[in-house]
């Protein structure tokens, strides 16, 4: 089984509010706020942007969410170093991080267990 494309950008950023007002100036639309500094936008059916605060002594990242369809039929090919296996998450998904050759971390999402 192979991944189903990019499903998400996640971002980490230090001013949530800033952050979401500089991707509604370009087209995304809020769909969801947190009661902590985070929140989803879109932008038509493509992949969403998640945005987290972060505290000022953590570095803003950017990870790149790749689809799965089913946690549990996922084999990855050997070439794809798994860096954390598919756990259940605080919000209702299953996700494995992966790195690639150049060391980047990138995330695969499948829906939780049902």
């Amino acid at each position: 089984m192979a991944t189903e494309g990019i499903e998400a950008v996640f971002l980490t950023t230090h001013n949530w509010g800033t952050s979401a007002r500089f991707f509604q100036a370009l087209g995304y639309e809020l769909e969801f706020a947190t009661d902590h500094n985070s929140g989803q936008l879109r932008n038509g059916d493509g992949p969403y942007v998640f945005i987290s605060e972060v505290p000022e002594d953590q570095e803003p990242q950017t990870r790149i969410v790749l689809k799965v369809a089913d946690a549990d039929g996922f084999r990855p090919d050997p070439a794809v170093e798994v860096v954390t296996p598919f756990a259940d998450t605080h919000y209702g998904t299953r996700e494995m991080t992966v790195r690639d050759p150049d060391g980047r971390l990138w995330s695969l999402q499948a829906p939780a267990k049902s």
